[in-house]
């Protein structure tokens, strides 16, 4: 199990946003987060990476790490092993989609000139971006930035993504795309966890849903 939530209660400002939640994810999984806006799936996501604590839980464990006791300069080892996506992509617009994946790499103690061309090239190919390689992201549509962030996501084979609302920018056709490479990304083994209120992408890639609703977090199917 790579997340095991047991009666969770997760606090945004001091404020109760859920409440005894019970949340588990597991490799090769495709997870849907739904409800609506304010409802507390961000939160659910943020406390997957430490940016949000947990105060009270009978259990909160990602990838094997106690996240209620987890010291912070464990931290970022822990999110060496997470792909994150943004819906407003967060790309550094003063390089290129290139420079912006090597800036990662070096930043997660990748050295060798070599290494770091090949990985790059590598995931550029996952999503299907091989010829973007040089391009600056002023110079993408929205769809290509977000197969850049999930690009740069991948770059050190994580064992789960996470995906706040990626096609929340996006039209329906380029919103279909992200949610399929997602999708494939999850039956290459990684788990995906995926905050969305598209309910049509959802019907198209199915995966297993949870709900927030009132405090609480329900699985749909």
């Amino acid at each position: 199990m790579l997340i095991d939530y047991k009666n969770v209660t997760i606090f945004q400002d001091d404020i109760c946003v859920l409440e005894n939640i019970n949340f588990q994810v597991d490799e090769g999984e495709l997870v849907y987060i739904t409800g609506r806006v304010g409802s507390g799936k961000s939160s659910l996501l943020k406390t997957l990476y430490c940016e949000l604590d947990i105060d009270e839980a009978e259990k909160a464990v990602v990838m094997e790490k106690d996240i209620t006791t987890i010291r912070r300069k464990e931290v970022p080892d822990l999110r060496k092993k997470m792909g994150i996506v943004f819906q407003d992509f967060q790309l550094l617009h003063d390089r290129s989609v290139s420079k912006n994946l090597e800036f990662v790499l070096k930043a997660t103690g990748w050295k060798k000139s070599d290494d770091i061309n090949d990985k790059i090239n590598e995931v550029l190919s996952i999503v299907g971006m091989e010829d973007k390689k040089e391009r600056m992201p002023h110079e993408l549509s929205g769809g290509e930035q977000q197969r850049i962030s999930i690009a740069r996501a991948l770059l050190n084979n994580p064992k789960i993504i996470i995906a706040d609302e990626p096609t929340g920018n996006l039209d329906s056709e380029t919103a279909e795309g992200i949610v399929s490479l997602l999708k494939d990304i999850s039956q290459r083994g990684a788990a995906v966890v995926m905050s969305t209120h598209n309910t049509n992408i959802i019907e198209k890639f199915p995966g297993i849903i949870y709900n927030c609703n009132n405090k609480c977090l329900n699985i749909v199917k």
